[in-house]
């Protein structure tokens, strides 16, 4: 049903599909936690258009559906953060997508909490995540990606800790209105492409991180 259904969006459709990648850890340890925004991204995402993420395909969580007419593939790798590429390569070379039509979603503590930025390609910034879907990209870097802002951690405290704890409710907030956020530039993004999508959406971002300084200063 699966393999039918994804060759049918390349047979009849002529957009050509978007696979969205959020990065996180499975199980309920996890679930609301920083590093796990990403896989938020993708409920929130699938949520707004009703898309059921009730199949397993290459490792991950796995559902499908359109944006209009233009098909989108959503996924949450379950190998855990560190081994995600073992499920995002083997996902775009199912469906033979250019990397420019791979979307990766994860956590940045380089960027203030509920702060967004869409670019269309990047290292790995240190990102385990990343690292892993390089490398299993074959090295290649050209794929475009949602950072997820959840600030840096406070005082001497390790980044490793601090990826894994829930947000408080101020940072919650911050990052639910960042959820909806995002999913209206994905949704601009499928009918728009990258470069109008992201130039519109990263212009209000850096607004929005002029705002957070400023209340935090």
């Amino acid at each position: 049903m699966l393999n039918g259904l994804s060759r049918r969006f390349f047979c009849t459709v002529s957009p050509q599909p978007w696979l969205f990648v959020g990065l996180g850890n499975p199980g309920d340890k996890y679930r609301g936690t920083r590093h796990n925004v990403g896989f938020e991204m993708i409920d929130a995402f699938a949520e707004s258009l009703g898309i059921p993420m009730d199949t397993v395909h290459c490792k991950a969580i796995f559902g499908q559906g359109l944006v209009g007419d233009v098909p989108v593939f959503l996924a949450k790798p379950q190998t855990y953060m560190n081994l995600s590429g073992e499920s995002a390569g083997p996902l775009a070379a199912y469906y033979k997508l250019p990397l420019n039509r791979v979307v990766v979603f994860h956590d940045d503590m380089g960027l203030p909490c509920g702060v967004l930025r869409l670019h269309h390609k990047g290292g790995h910034g240190s990102h385990n995540g990343l690292k892993s879907v390089i490398y299993h990209l074959r090295g290649n870097r050209e794929f475009p990606r949602l950072r997820i802002g959840i600030g840096k951690p406070p005082g001497q405290m390790d980044p490793k800790a601090f990826l894994l704890q829930k947000f408080n409710a101020t940072a919650r907030e911050r990052i639910d209105e960042a959820l909806q956020e995002g999913v209206a530039a994905m949704k601009l993004l499928t009918s728009k492409g990258l470069t109008e999508s992201s130039r519109c959406f990263n212009t209000e971002q850096k607004y929005k991180h002029i705002r957070v300084q400023n209340m935090q200063t």
